[in-house]
């Protein structure tokens, strides 16, 4: 049964604010350990090797973490802006790419804090589905509309189930293969996750 507006309203609000995130992080500086599972880490090397050989100007990575991943946007990127609202994990990720000068961590939340500048590669890692069907289509139009012309959005998402998400990976994918201005240019399955491409036309 779809729950009453209001309340999906509350649960949505609670379940993306910084506070919830920030809680996680306290209790664990990596809660859900994206430095040390084998999963983790097989997910992120697949997720660098949908992309190679291409190099980007500019990536947007939302939802950053403790910047693993970001660390390894580093490489094939001229420069990375990444974004997370927690504070604890925004501090993780600024040590973790420290010495890297392509790299800037802010604390921010999104869509309200994203740069306003153009990409060539915005990266949504396990973060679409803290938000409600509306919210997301809100947010990736938005961040398609900061896509270059032939610019890649890249989607990963586990494919499990948990109480503090509002969508299921699957849900996610199929709302932003809606975008219109989107064109779908890579996909994949694995056990337990898929990752997509959708190319800006």
């Amino acid at each position: 049964m779809p729950l009453p507006s209001a309340l999906s309203k509350r649960m949505s609000s609670a379940i993306t604010s910084p506070a919830f995130f920030e809680a996680k992080y306290r209790r664990a500086a990596d809660p859900w350990n994206f430095a040390g599972s084998p999963y983790e880490l097989n997910r992120y090397a697949r997720i660098m090797n949908s992309l190679h050989p291409r190099r980007f100007v500019r990536a947007f990575e939302a939802g950053c973490s403790i910047g693993v991943l970001t660390r390894q946007l580093a490489g094939i990127c001229g420069h990375v802006d990444a974004l997370d609202f927690s504070a604890t994990a925004v501090s993780h990720a600024r040590r973790r790419c420290c010495r890297f000068r392509n790299v800037d961590i802010r604390l921010g939340s999104v869509p309200a804090d994203v740069p306003p500048r153009l990409y060539d590669l915005i990266v949504m890692s396990e973060i679409g589905y803290y938000f409600n069907r509306t919210q997301l289509l809100d947010l990736a139009a938005g961040l398609a509309a900061q896509l270059l012309p032939g610019g890649i959005l890249l989607g990963a998402h586990w494919l499990g189930q948990s109480g503090d998400h509002l969508l299921s990976g699957d849900e996610v994918h199929e709302t932003l293969s809606s975008l219109a201005n989107l064109k779908a240019a890579w996909s994949q399955r694995y056990s337990g996750y898929r990752i997509e491409h959708w190319i800006k036309e």
